[in-house]
């Protein structure tokens, strides 16, 4: 990498706590970020999986270490962020991508599964926004939180309705949450990927399905988690993303430049 890029997305040292990081597109970002030289904290719920993509961090040269938090309850979130600092001296950059979806028909849906998606999807981002935001705020040196959003939050999507409501939720309180904490330089953006095939989606990509997100994707394909990496870097870095905040990064093969 020429001495230019490298201090434009100068990452090494900094500490990364990715939730959601044993899933499929947080696990890819979390490489990114590890590739960078950034230590990366995958919380999760599986250590099977954090294992397996530690040992792939670490091979590519990489530090990776695996906790797990009950997300939708804000002194477990606490007691994380006290084990990272004491582990790794502090924390620099949160992404909250941990996620669940249903495609229970509108009028079936029961309440237990309206509260357990935003449980997992918004009020799981709304608590460690509010841990990691105050650390971020007290240790007086900024930060940079990652939401990851998705179409269904931009636009509304057919079939995913609690689902694309607390997306939608994750958004606004991003967009709130940058205006609030700019001058702190604590920087709140959204990456929102487009089509990725992954764990919380794979029960409603039926075969009809991909025929409609292919005709509404001009690049006529799903991304690759990996696709993903740029955009993280640039929002991490406070270089090459010092003047990044309230934005929705689209990584969506186009999908949302398709009307007819």
């Amino acid at each position: 990498m020429s001495d230019y890029l490298n201090e434009l997305f100068n990452l090494d040292g900094k500490v990364a706590v990715v939730v959601g990081g044993t899933g499929e597109l947080c696990g890819a970002m979390a490489e990114g970020l590890a590739g960078a030289g950034v230590t990366t904290v995958l919380v999760g719920r599986s250590q099977e999986k954090a294992q397996a993509r530690i040992a792939k961090i670490e091979q590519a040269g990489g530090k990776a270490t695996f906790e797990t938090a009950n997300l939708a309850d804000k002194q477990s979130i606490r007691d994380l962020l006290a084990r990272v600092c004491e582990a790794h001296g502090g924390v620099d950059i949160l992404i909250n991508g941990a996620g669940a979806n249903s495609p229970t028909p509108f009028l079936d849906i029961p309440e237990d599964e309206y509260d357990r998606l935003f449980d997992i999807n918004t009020k799981a981002v709304f608590l460690s926004c509010q841990v990691f935001g105050k650390y971020f705020l007290e240790k007086g040196q900024g930060g940079s939180i990652i939401n990851v959003g998705s179409m269904s939050g931009v636009t509304p999507l057919s079939r995913v309705f609690t689902y694309s409501a607390t997306k939608a939720a994750v958004h606004n309180l991003s967009k709130n949450l940058a205006r609030e904490w700019a001058p702190q330089k604590i920087r709140v953006n959204t990456i929102v990927p487009g089509f990725f095939p992954a764990e919380q989606n794979r029960k409603v990509l039926t075969e009809e399905r991909v025929g409609q997100i292919m005709g509404h994707t001009p690049m006529k394909r799903f991304g690759e988690a990996k696709e993903l990496i740029g955009a993280t870097l640039l929002l991490a870095s406070d270089s090459a993303g010092s003047f990044i905040t309230g934005a929705e990064i689209l990584v969506d093969g186009g999908y949302a430049a398709m009307t007819i």
